[in-house]
């Protein structure tokens, strides 16, 4: 070979070089609806024993995801931590701390953007501001006007570019539009349609030369795609809100990891910190996605949990104790939680929550409450009642979950309550704003001989009615599964089912427990 021909090889091959190194690989990692759910988890998402913990049946936690965010990072060659929203409430962490652990963990790992979640409004703009200016990172939201709120105007932004391994990397944040309806954000909060709002980001955005852009949304799976189908230019959208579990891997998927639509990306990792969501990503010079690969990584057992950080959460759970011995109401007799009682029958503890659930609710519409017996765990002496002796009868951090439903699904879900009655099963219901009589003898699933609501009028099967009840049954959770496939307009994520629980005794006085035959045979 000539030295020509040499010169000319060695040109081309620098030439390939070039092209290939042109190629630009970003990981996305992401979390979403996290919850203050600072300590592992168990497989149920409730609180995890230190026992169950050692015993390697827990998930999740910060310390765990201290550890993979670092492990992740390390095999990168450039990558970006995000956040989907709802960091607060879900945990005494967040009751005692509000925003300031979620703040001091958030920064421990090393995020680098979050958007505003709809419970990060649950406490107002107040607590939401103290939270932005106590970490390191930008929180975005694009779909509101917050000029009208001091504390807010100037301050949250609609989008961002960060320059990573020398690309800029556009993130626009997205809230659902329904805010003002689940939290607090005040009236100088004016939340806008998502399409527009990202549309008119991602056109900002490519005019400043930005082609690699991320959409990190708390809108809920279905919004996303309808974002992602609309708005030409979005490489990636990080989803939550619906926690919406995507994987190739497990048959308990809600789609593919990642869901594509057209050339955009959807992700979302579940929730809780039971996973650390791993999108690798790699695009051409224009900014055009070539491949992707990655998966949600279960925080289980097998990922260490770093010892500074469990330290430290150790630390800030000790002041717990103080509210777990907090006394939030009294009684004037005992009232009744036992499993004979409120797993077989209209039960007083099982009046309590149901009635509290309902009264939380009222003002939405919602005129039917339903709470399984086997979520009431406890009786509560006569007395002082402490916050410790509500979790105990409501360990299982359940959230508030609404939606509508129709009459005829109302006594289909009835007759899945007592048709277990003889097995002892937690399906049972206790209810609030209808009452019920049904027959033990009859066959399972043709027992309910009667539903009247709270005027006396019988329900109506063909009309749509209000129902809250706990995201657990929600979710078809006990039997519940007509929750979960006839439910309209649903919203899973509201208050933390204790603290409504307390609330409404709080406000009682002294409460005094009773049946009042709503449940009859």
């Amino acid at each position: 070979m000539s030295y020509k021909s040499i010169l000319l090889s060695v040109a081309a091959l620098a030439l390939s070089a070039g092209t290939a190194m042109a190629q630009y690989s970003l990981t996305v990692l992401h979390t979403n609806d996290f919850h203050a759910r600072f300590e592992p988890i168990s497989k149920f998402d409730s609180p995890c024993s230190a026992e169950d913990n050692i015993a390697g049946e827990c998930f999740g936690g910060s310390a765990r995801l201290v550890t993979a965010v670092a492990d992740a990072r390390a095999r990168a060659e450039n990558s970006i931590l995000v956040s989907g929203g709802d960091q607060f409430q879900g945990t005494l962490f967040y009751t005692y701390y509000k925003g300031t652990m979620a703040a001091e963990f958030m920064n421990l790992l090393g995020y680098d953007a979050m958007t505003v979640g709809n419970h990060e409004f649950d406490d107002g703009p107040e607590i939401l501001r103290g939270f932005m200016d106590s970490v390191n990172f930008p929180i975005l939201m694009s779909n509101a006007d917050v000029s009208g709120e001091d504390l807010l105007a100037g301050k949250l932004a609609k989008s961002t570019v960060l320059e990573i391994g020398g690309e800029k990397i556009g993130l626009i944040g997205l809230t659902p539009q329904d805010t003002d309806v689940l939290a607090s954000p005040g009236p100088g909060v004016v939340f806008t349609d998502p399409v527009e709002a990202v549309a008119g980001e991602v056109a900002m955005l490519e005019a400043m030369g930005v082609n690699k852009i991320v959409v990190i949304s708390h809108s809920g799976f279905n919004v996303d795609l309808a974002v992602a189908a609309a708005v030409s230019g979005i490489d990636v959208i990080v989803g939550g809100h619906s926690n919406t579990f995507l994987s190739n891997e497990s048959d308990r998927a809600d789609g593919p990891y990642p869901t594509m639509v057209g050339t955009t990306a959807i992700v979302s990792a579940y929730a809780y910190g039971k996973y650390l969501g791993e999108l690798n990503i790699v695009f051409d010079d224009d900014g055009v996605i070539t491949s992707t690969s990655g998966g949600p990584i279960a925080m289980d057992s097998d990922v260490a949990e770093d010892a500074a950080a469990v330290a430290r959460i150790a630390e800030l759970a000790a002041p717990l104790e103080e509210i777990r011995s907090r006394i939030v109401a009294q009684t004037t007799e005992v009232i009744d939680g036992d499993r004979s009682s409120c797993r077989a029958m209209e039960c007083q503890m099982g009046n309590l929550v149901a009635d509290a659930m309902l009264d939380r609710v009222a003002g939405q519409g919602i005129t039917i409450a339903i709470q399984n017996g086997g979520g009431l765990r406890a009786s509560i002496d006569a007395g002082e009642i402490t916050m410790g002796e509500v979790l105990t009868v409501l360990p299982f951090q359940n959230t508030l979950a609404t939606f509508q439903m129709t009459g005829a699904g109302v006594i289909a879900a009835l007759e899945n309550g007592v048709s277990a009655v003889e097995d002892g099963a937690g399906r049972f219901p206790q209810v609030a704003g209808i009452r019920f009589v049904w027959d033990a003898s009859a066959t399972p699933g043709s027992r309910i001989m009667e539903v009247a609501l709270a005027d006396g009028s019988l329900i109506d099967p063909n009309a749509v009615y209000g129902v809250v009840t706990n995201n657990f049954m929600r979710g078809g959770g006990d039997g519940y599964e007509v929750f979960s496939t006839d439910g309209m307009n649903a919203y899973d994520f509201g208050p933390s089912l204790e603290n409504v629980v307390a609330d409404f005794m709080l406000e009682q006085g002294s409460y005094t427990p009773y049946l009042d035959g709503r449940i009859s045979q």
